[in-house]
């Protein structure tokens, strides 16, 4: 990249891209006239944004010197917005090595500020006693402070946006229990927050003074209890009134599997939010408007929040999802047909099946597949397995889609990743449950010579020791069931929206 002084466009480097906040902040960036680099681990994961030709995509990790280095070259502006939340029991090591990382690059490469976006924490609490999750963006941002660069870290507590986990949780916590028996943190004054104030906080900070090197608090104008939240919701999305009843018995670990189930949030993300609302988390300054100032109407109301989030969900256009960023610790090994593929043992099930559609048609069905649509195929043994996978602390089904009809590479998709798409022709899907190996699901449209269209279905499983290739034997008799239903319902459903015209025929009518 290269730049100029004049302030007309910053050099900025945006980490988290293929997450929630960082998929919404590069567009914005873009729109301001700011220059944008991305760092992600798989570049490949940013090709379908649409403003992926617009930006710099290179290859690394936050805890990788090599690949930080040279992501800082010529940049003004460096924003870190990734965790580890998720990596394991040593994720706050994990985060502090990677803050050091990002911060000595920085300096050493003349980065003019960083912008860090951290968890809003109670001032009167013991940093010891907060969960380990604020406990871990707070000290992130004490090292990006003492790094050298001057930073700017901002503090938010609950994200309203379509698509945020916060509001994931409080939507279905409060549309699927009319009546519900709660944790006492419904009780916990928060100051939430709107997604287009915390985006709009962000890209301003990119401007601010070489002398300010401080933490912000930043909030919206409402503070509320979890459960004002949640009545509120129900008004603004004409709910009728909820029936809250708390009770002290339910612990955060109890909370977490209380929320996994009721919700399509993980207990490994549930139980960080949760931990985070046992102590109240509101403001305690305001002082980002001495840089960032207060406009007609921003920052927006707690309902306003709601309604625009809401209206994005019924009509399709939530930009990102908590679960845009793929799963820490999720092995990105070569699909195990690739030329580089070390090689190995290798479970292979593929059906084939003649369609009497347009091939067009066979790929609108492929690419609608999961979510409300479901996989086509024995639906008792798809809620099993989502089931048993949140039982053992995966994500299970309820993940959904993004979009309705339309997938992108990144996706999450239930249980599953988009890998690869080509439009029309393959879809494939890495898996994302817990397993004892590396699974995929391949689904592809083949148009014969003399024009016969056909699905063609694979699966492929790579075991990882015994325990590998004991499930693969011990689920592969339900397989006829579960996959040879899939591709033969495929089929059968585009034939049936879609039947294709026998040539030569007049249209009817």
């Amino acid at each position: 990249m290269s730049g100029d002084d004049s302030g007309a466009g910053l050099r900025c480097l945006v980490t988290g891209a293929t997450g929630y906040i960082g998929g919404r902040l590069v567009p914005e960036l873009l729109a301001e006239g700011h220059r944008v680099r991305c760092l992600a681990r798989s570049p490949g994961a940013l090709r379908d944004h649409p403003w992926a030709g617009d930006v710099e995509a290179v290859r690394g990790d936050v805890t990788d010197a090599a690949s930080v280095a040279p992501a800082m070259r010529d940049v003004d502006v460096a924003y870190y917005l990734v965790h580890a939340l998720g990596t394991g029991k040593d994720f706050e090591e994990t985060d502090r090595r990677a803050a050091r990382i990002f911060g000595e690059q920085a300096r050493a490469a003349g980065v003019r500020r960083i912008v860090y976006l951290g968890g809003l924490t109670p001032v009167e609490v013991p940093e010891e006693e907060l969960s380990p999750h604020l406990r871990s963006r707070a000290e992130v941002g004490r090292i990006l402070l003492a790094s050298g660069v001057p930073t700017t870290v901002l503090r938010a507590a609950v994200i309203i946006g379509s698509g945020s986990a916060s509001f994931e949780m409080l939507r279905y916590l409060t549309e699927r229990l009319p009546v519900m028996v709660t944790p006492n943190w419904v009780n916990t004054r928060v100051q939430p927050i709107a997604v287009r104030d915390v985006l709009r906080t962000l890209v301003c900070s990119a401007r601010m003074p070489d002398d300010v090197n401080r933490t912000f608090d930043i909030g919206g104008p409402d503070i509320l209890t979890y459960r004002q939240m949640m009545m509120r919701y129900a008004a603004v999305a004409g709910l009728p009134r909820r029936l809250i009843v708390p009770v002290p018995v339910l612990t955060p670990t109890l909370s977490s599997h209380w929320v996994g189930l009721i919700t399509p949030v993980p207990r490994s993300i549930a139980r960080p939010l949760t931990e985070s609302l046992r102590h109240e988390v509101v403001c305690h300054e305001h002082d980002i408007t001495r840089y960032v100032p207060d406009l007609p109407g921003r920052p927006i109301a707690f309902d306003e929040s709601v309604r625009l989030a809401l209206q994005r969900v019924r009509e399709a256009r939530v930009a990102t999802r908590w679960s845009s960023a793929s799963l820490p610790g999720v092995p990105s090994d070569p699909l195990p047909t690739d030329p580089d593929w070390a090689g190995g043992s290798l479970y292979t099930d593929e059906r084939e099946r003649t369609v009497d559609a347009s091939p067009e048609a066979l790929w609108r069905v492929i690419e609608g597949i999961g979510g409300e649509n479901g996989w086509y195929s024995f639906p008792l043994a798809w809620a099993a397995r989502g089931h048993l996978d949140r039982l053992v602390g995966g994500v299970g089904l309820r993940r959904g889609r993004r979009d309705a009809a339309r997938l992108r590479v990144g996706d999450s998709l239930d249980f599953w990743r988009v890998e690869e798409i080509e439009p029309g022709r393959l879809l494939r899907l890495r898996a994302e449950m817990r397993v004892p190996g590396l699974a995929w699901l391949e689904m592809c449209v083949d148009t014969d010579d003399d024009g016969t269209v056909r699905y063609r279905q694979r699966a492929l499983f790579h075991p990882h020791g015994l325990l590998g290739h004991a499930y693969w034997w011990s689920v592969s008799p339900f397989h006829a069931v579960v996959f040879g239903g899939m591709a033969r319902n495929i089929a059968l459903t585009a034939a049936r929206t879609a039947p294709r015209a026998v040539p030569g025929s007049a249209p009817a009518g």
